[in-house]
């Protein structure tokens, strides 16, 4: 090694770097377009369904389609990403999303009777594909982060959706109105492609990355980073981990409360990701190209909040306050805001219903720390299973809530008991985490 190499090397160990912040940024733009490609199908939704003689109970069954799937993946995704780690999972599955997301802008090519059922399919392998993002973004979270950083940063991950729906949702609407909806899939699929490369180029592991500096790698493991999440096994675990360890968590009344409190938080997403454009065109009577401006409002308001609520709550452990209650005040005074969809149904003002859904999804916004929460609780050998039973809880709402809407919607020609669905979820999620989690800490298994 040369002079030269040798003095940049001492400097680099001397000076911290904040690699960290490159790699979130990272997983920030593809966890937006991850939720782009969900909702592509909601706002070119009213085409689609007129093209291809669909009713409300058709699209509920089809927006389930993604439902069902993401939920079946998520055992095996999270077993997957524990045996071969985050990065070649997740750039299986990133190119895979992307795939089955444009394949979409092609339904209308096949005859009519069999649209509906290509349709179906594709939602289904979108779902499949897509199922390891959020549970390896967990992982990767834990490796780069330490503990009093985590809450901040699981946040700014998590709320990559509603961002998603502020900046995809009058792209995706102009494109409907301009191009025809096909273009909707089309466009969301090759962006897909292109962020397949970044990934592989750029991300790493802590310890793996060239740019990390020696002063930042120890900050991340004094401060209760997994830096070596990744690293082979050596205890006869390499195999996958054992199903004594799902046991375990199924058991224990604190991970049994945040799997059931991230159902009842999804289920307000669900109904913002599937149902609230045609809300908006459906009951309101505005256009397509006015939906896709307007549904960025509350998606902005639910962007600040998701960001919020993981800086307040980092604020407050910082304080000294304990972990369960820097985690659990956000939650309740988040979820307690998101009833206020339910003042919808009495009100006939635009301006108004818009207030109040921005008000609502600032709140499960501001509240949506279930995956900070996974980051302090799950165990250390098996981060991505526990992420994967915790989003098997939390997306049998992505089949539950299109599908209960869609009857309601086709059996009352109303959605104000829609409304009243998804704002009990949100008292029901709060209650869950005040009655049933209790103290939050790092569940420790028992070796069998």
């Amino acid at each position: 090694m040369s002079v030269h190499s040798q003095s940049r090397v001492l400097a680099q160990s001397k000076t911290r770097t904040h690699i960290r912040y490159y790699i979130l940024l990272i997983i920030f733009l593809i966890t937006a377009v991850n939720y782009a490609d969900r909702a592509t199908l909601s706002i070119a939704g009213t085409e689609v369904a007129r093209e291809l003689g669909l009713d409300a109970a058709d699209m509920g069954q089809i927006f389930a389609a993604f439902g069902w799937a993401y939920l079946i993946m998520q055992l095996p995704g999270g077993w997957l990403l524990d045996r071969f780690g985050s990065k070649k999972v997740y750039s299986y599955s990133l190119f895979f999303w992307s795939l089955f997301t444009l394949l979409q802008g092609f339904v209308g090519w096949f005859p009519l009777a069999y649209g509906a059922l290509t349709l179906f399919m594709l939602r289904f392998m979108l779902g499949f594909s897509e199922a390891p993002s959020f549970p390896a973004n967990a992982r990767i979270v834990a490796a780069w982060f330490p503990t009093k950083e985590r809450g901040t940063a699981s946040a700014i991950f998590n709320s990559a959706q509603y961002f998603s729906l502020a900046l995809f949702s009058p792209l995706l609407g102009w494109l409907t109105y301009a191009w025809g909806w096909e273009h909707v899939f089309i466009v969301m699929g090759v962006l897909g492609f292109v962020l397949t490369l970044v990934w592989i180029k750029f991300i790493h592991n802590p310890p793996e990355h060239p740019g990390i500096s020696k002063s930042e790698l120890e900050f991340l493991k004094d401060g209760g980073a997994v830096v070596d999440i990744d690293h082979k096994k050596t205890d006869g675990t390499q195999g996958g981990p054992k199903w004594s360890y799902v046991r375990q968590m199924l058991s224990n009344r604190m991970m049994l409360g945040i799997f059931f409190g991230q159902y009842f938080i999804n289920s307000i997403t669900w109904f913002f990701l599937t149902w609230f454009p045609i809300y908006l065109v459906q009951e309101k009577g505005m256009s397509i190209l006015k939906v896709g401006m307007i549904a960025a409002i509350p998606a902005l308001c639910g962007f600040a909040g998701g960001v919020l609520g993981g800086v307040f709550s980092d604020y407050l452990l910082k304080r000294g306050f304990s972990l369960t209650v820097a985690r659990k005040i956000p939650i309740v005074l988040g979820m307690l805001l998101a009833t206020s969809i339910i003042l919808c149904n009495y009100t006939d003002n635009n301006a108004l219903v818009v207030t109040l859904m921005a008000l609502a999804f600032f709140g499960k916004g501001f509240g949506a720390l279930g995956w900070p929460v996974i980051a302090d609780t799950a165990p250390k050998e098996v981060i991505g299973l526990c992420g994967g039973i915790f989003n098997v809880f939390g997306n049998v709402a992505s089949i539950v809530t299109p599908l209960v809407i869609g009857y309601i919607v086709k059996g009352l020609h109303s959605f104000n008991m829609a409304l009243i669905f998804v704002g009990c979820s949100a008292l029901m999620a709060m209650l869950c985490y005040l009655l049933v989690v209790g103290e939050i800490k790092r569940l420790e298994l028992k070796k069998s």
